[in-house]
């Protein structure tokens, strides 16, 4: 069987003007993910990421040598058109500002969108579990045993979800669990693919780390 890890994006910058950058934070819990997939032995033959800035980041601070692929399947929904749409072009400032408010909004948005609503949105729900989907493809056609993807919370999330024959409402619940860099492999061979681990921070997990928990 090969393996599948995902690891999602490191700390990016919220509520700063261009989200899309890692914080130093970010940078930092890359660079640990790295090392820690490295000192257990497990290094990729395969890269692979999003075309956000933030996940090339990520997979730059990890360390690792070879040229990365790119699909744009990896890449998060686009939560700030989603509100766009949601509040016509006026977003409040709490929502964009308050985590607790952008939270609470992320959630009720996503399951409007999920249920058929924000037509106007530039990707539909069912564009964007097609182009999950299309990814999770491309990244097991491969003659590779380690294949690394860098991708974001959502993308994670219904990866996850699909594999597990979940209801759509339940990517959301996964999608708000993953940590920053976190781990979620997945076993696969041919057309079986299974989740193996999900959400994993060991590189995180001492007592002087995990004030490095962050899940945005």
């Amino acid at each position: 069987m090969a393996e599948l890890l995902v690891i999602r994006h490191g700390q990016a910058s919220f509520g700063a003007d261009n989200y899309d950058e890692l914080s130093e934070l970010g940078h930092k819990q890359s660079a640990l993910v790295g090392a820690a997939l490295r000192d257990s032995g497990w290094v990729p033959d395969r890269l692979i990421t999003g075309t956000l800035t933030r996940q090339k980041q990520t997979l730059a601070a990890m360390g690792f040598e070879a040229r990365p692929e790119i699909h744009a399947g990896f890449n998060e929904y686009d939560f700030h058109d989603l509100l766009s749409v949601r509040f016509q072009g006026d977003v409040p400032d709490v929502v964009r500002g308050e985590r607790k408010t952008h939270f609470r909004t992320l959630r009720e948005t996503i399951l409007e969108w999920q249920t058929g609503g924000l037509r106007n949105a530039q990707e539909s729900w069912a564009d964007f579990v097609s182009r999950v989907a299309a990814a999770r493809a491309f990244a097991v056609d491969t003659k590779a045993k380690k294949v690394l993807v860098v991708s974001s919370g959502g993308a994670i999330g219904q990866l996850t979800a699909a594999c597990l024959n979940a209801p759509a409402e339940q990517m959301l619940t996964l999608n708000l669990q993953v940590r920053n860099t976190s781990i979620t492999r997945f076993v696969f061979s041919g057309d079986k693919f299974s989740l193996h681990e999900f959400n994993a921070v060991p590189h995180l997990s001492t007592t002087e780390r995990t004030k490095f928990l962050t899940y945005s």
